[in-house]
């Protein structure tokens, strides 16, 4: 173990090659040692660089100091990825590398740093018609693109694919600050994919500077449809068809303890503010407010609307299409036994894709966490009635110290759908919630005290619940060190991935301990 004094000489050496970029007040130091769920050790010090050459510079003094380093993002997940398990982690935060590169229409890409956020992407694409296939997390506000591609993730545009997958390349610093560039050329693979090596990979194998990707013209056509069911497997059934078929961009729903959190959070005064974004996002004032009264005329009915819902946004290179696209979806819906509602919910989120994060806390101010599994199809409805079971086996004690939970759902994007259990518990909130939530939403909300055993139960539920998809053979994203990667490896590729590791990390400095690794 190094001595602080030790710890303090290298501190002053990452200093002086990055002047003004080493935190470690105890402010710092705290909000950087959680993420939304977990609390981790507290690090040595934040590296905040503002640019691919600071970056380069401070990972290079942190080598030959011999500093563990921790890459985060935008700080929301809450699978401990950025959570180092002993004290003495140097954190590297990539948030104020915010420079969009280069954008490129002829070529169809785009270059940004690692610390640009999905809002600011989109802000800056939208007024040339462009955007990237998958444009973004519900998180967008605050999370940014470099760790999205770390540890992977979806919502917007959902039928194109993951984060990661869509990446035409990165510049990665490896472990000794050197710059590697995964793929020069024009298409993804050249040869073996090395994007792909570093897509999802949490940082184990370097950290992303600058990341490209492929643009696309915004659709001109886009239709709204929602619709509720009375039990979850033939929503979820509904839900498998409508992705297989590829009809909707976004295709995701959620259960009655959902939908109803949701009732209790929002407000018809909020929804008030978001209207005026739908109505410019509509394509023309008539249409704009005669959708706008839409959803003035259903008030919160739409959401308080008992059931297992699902919202669709089809998307079509003109208006026609996107609404054959969703008539289809809509007589889908109608054989599986569902009925429609109104489409308030998704043209409301549609009209305001990166909100603040205000959800990662509950409508009176609970804990918030959630845990996923992507399932095959043809294990949805197996998984969605073994979390029922388990929630009601446990009910008793759930119901005693106040924790809550629910499940979401979401196409992703022809093969499979992501399943999303939610836990809500009373627990007193962290330097990460009051740095994140808006203030004046934080200041309506209470702060509970401590349940004894409630987090305790929630601890016991997520590990329930991935062990579960386990047995279902599900994947995840975000895999940072709550799910098991390795063991559901062969020995061959558990061997690979330890050496890739070896190779690109042989000091093992980046990001230790994460992905089983």
């Amino acid at each position: 173990m190094a001595t602080l004094a030790e710890f303090r000489s290298s501190l002053d050496a990452l200093a002086h090659a990055a002047p003004g970029a080493v935190l470690s007040d105890a402010a710092t130091l705290e909000l950087y040692g959680q993420d939304v769920f977990s609390v981790g050790a507290r690090p040595l010090a934040v590296f905040r660089p503002r640019s691919t050459a600071e970056l380069v510079a401070g990972v290079r003094e942190a080598a030959r100091e011999g500093l563990v380093l921790v890459p985060r993002g935008g700080g929301m997940s809450y699978t401990s990825g950025y959570l180092h398990a002993e004290a003495g982690a140097v954190v590297v935060d990539t948030a104020a590398m915010t420079r969009i590169v280069r954008v490129d229409e002829t070529d169809a890409r785009v270059r940004v740093e690692a610390g640009v956020t999905w809002a600011q992407l989109f802000a800056a694409l939208s007024p040339r018609g462009l955007r990237t296939p998958m444009w973004g997390t519900l998180s967008g506000a605050k999370a940014t693109i470099g760790g999205g591609c770390s540890q992977n993730g979806t919502f917007w545009g959902a039928r194109n694919g993951s984060i990661a997958a869509q990446a035409l390349s990165f510049g990665v610093i490896d472990a000794n600050g050197d710059l590697i560039e995964t793929n020069p050329g024009a298409i993804r693979p050249f040869g073996p994919d090395l994007t792909g090596l570093y897509g999802g990979d949490c940082g184990a194998f370097g950290i992303k500077a600058e990341i490209t990707l492929p643009l696309v013209p915004i659709p001109g056509g886009v239709a709204y449809g929602s619709f509720s069911f009375d039990a979850p497997g033939p929503m979820a059934a509904a839900m498998s068809r409508i992705a297989r078929e590829g009809l909707a961009s976004e295709c995701f729903g959620f259960d009655p303890f959902l939908a109803g959190q949701r009732a209790r959070r929002d407000s018809l005064a909020a929804d008030a503010k978001q209207l005026v974004g739908l109505m410019r996002a509509q394509g023309g004032f008539w249409r704009a407010l005669k959708e706008g009264a839409k959803v003035a005329a259903a008030g919160r009915g739409f959401i308080a609307e008992a059931g297992f819902q699902i919202h669709l946004i089809a998307e079509g290179r003109m208006q026609a299409a996107a609404d054959a696209d969703m008539a289809a979806a809509r007589a889908i819906v109608a054989e599986a036994g569902g009925r429609e509602i109104e489409a308030s919910n998704p043209k409301i989120l549609r009209a305001n894709p990166f909100p603040p994060v205000n959800s990662m806390l509950g409508p009176e101010g609970e804990r918030w966490a959630p845990v996923h599994g992507i399932v095959r199809h043809s294990q949805a409805a197996h998984a969605v009635a073994a979390i029922t079971a388990l929630y009601e086996a446990r009910a008793g004690a759930m119901q005693r110290l106040g924790v809550g939970a629910g499940y979401m759902f979401l196409a992703v994007p022809h093969s499979a759908i992501l399943i999303e259990p939610v836990f809500y518990w009373p627990e007193p909130h962290q330097a990460l919630h009051r740095a994140s939530v808006e203030p004046a939403y934080l200041a309506r909300l209470r702060s509970f005290p401590a349940v004894a055993g409630a987090r305790e139960l929630v601890d016991e539920l997520r590990a329930e619940v991935i062990a579960l998809f386990a047995r279902l053979e599900a994947t995840h994203f975000q895999i940072g060190r709550a799910y098991p990667l390795l063991p559901r490896l062969g020995v061959g590729a558990r061997a690979m991935l330890r050496a890739v590791k070896d190779a690109a990390d042989p000091a093992a400095r980046m990001n230790p301990g994460v992905l089983g690794l």
